[in-house]
């Protein structure tokens, strides 16, 4: 008979990171009839095949990933000894096991991706938008120094967290854990399947917009997307990659709304400010009054925080774009 796979982890209050860890893990072949036993008796996890998130070691050698040492500094970067990913975030349990297993389980469920150049990619966008964050929440590491003006509770580690038996409750621990797993299972297949099928796919249209930024205006800080697809960590990027200066100030692409929408780019990935938003005098207006304002027919509108407007046509669209940009350079000289 077979030996039983063990999957070890501490029992008690759960998180996240050993939550996530147990569900990657069991996307393996090697692990996926394992069975998970929650305990800190040490002589019982000695027993265990693999050791997550519990017992003082880290070993890849020896299939050991506790991160709660005191000498413990193992990031991103120094575990996969790449320099584009982060240095500063210490990794959980769940980001050891990504950053050690990642590669093989995306192999694994993407079968038709064949490049290691875009599994790389794949795994990559994996963790800067959902490892990272498990581990910063895990090891008490703030987004910023800033105080937040408010905070977000409905994060994949306090969904996790909630799931924990209530204090005044009879709630069973081990089912508690159960319902976390398929909740972490799901959001990590939802990210799994995004990311081949609607991320990747973009790429190659944000790139061809960027190499035609010329053919849209002069001046290179206007960019047409040929379909409306995600763009935002594409276009970081490539300015990055491509040395593009100055920045790009302006997306432009087709709506469902069967209008052409004008995006400022913001000045970081997920920041709302903008490098530069649509003229103060254009923002809140729609149609007859900002057609009066911005002097261009066909004007739909523009949100009244600046930072993306509309208009009938592609060349109105361009046309705002191109004058807002005018007016700030004219503001600058």
């Amino acid at each position: 008979m077979d030996k039983e796979i063990k999957i070890g982890t501490h029992n008690g209050t759960f998180h996240c990171d050993e939550v996530f860890a147990c569900v990657l893990l069991k996307l393996l072949p090697q692990y996926k009839d394992a069975i998970i036993v929650r305990s800190r008796d040490k002589n019982i996890l000695d027993k265990c095949d693999i050791v997550v998130d519990v017992g003082g070691v880290y070993d890849h050698y020896i299939r050991r990933y506790d991160h709660h040492m005191r000498d413990f500094c193992e990031t991103a970067k120094s575990v996969l000894k790449k320099s584009n990913y982060n240095n500063k975030v210490k990794l959980s349990s769940a980001g050891l096991v990504y950053c050690h297993f990642g590669h093989e389980i995306l192999r694994n469920l993407c079968p038709d991706i064949q490049e290691d150049k875009t599994i790389e990619k794949f795994f990559k966008r994996i963790y800067d938008t959902l490892i990272v964050e498990v581990d910063a929440i895990d090891n008490g590491q703030n987004e910023s120094d800033c105080q937040p003006l408010y905070r977000i509770n409905t994060d994949l580690s306090s969904r996790v967290k909630n799931l924990n038996p209530f204090w005044n409750s009879n709630m069973d621990e081990e089912e508690q854990f159960k319902k976390a797993m398929t909740l972490v299972h799901s959001v990590f297949m939802d990210s799994v399947s995004y990311t081949e099928k609607v991320w990747l796919p973009a790429e190659q249209i944000v790139y061809n917009a960027v190499n035609r930024r010329f053919e849209v205006d002069s001046s290179g800080e206007i960019i047409e997307l040929s379909q409306r697809v995600p763009w935002q960590s594409y276009l970081f990027h490539m300015e990055r990659e491509m040395n593009i200066s100055p920045p790009i100030k302006y997306i432009i692409f087709f709506s469902s709304d069967n209008d052409h929408r004008i995006q400022c780019v913001p000045i970081s990935a997920g920041q709302f400010k903008c490098r530069l938003p649509f003229p103060k005098k254009w923002c809140g207006l729609r149609n007859d009054a900002l057609v009066k304002a911005c002097q261009i027919e066909g004007a739909d509108f523009v949100h009244v925080n600046g930072f993306i407007g509309g208009h009938a046509t592609r060349d109105g669209a361009v046309a705002m774009a191109q004058k807002s940009l005018k007016i700030s350079k004219t503001k600058s000289a």
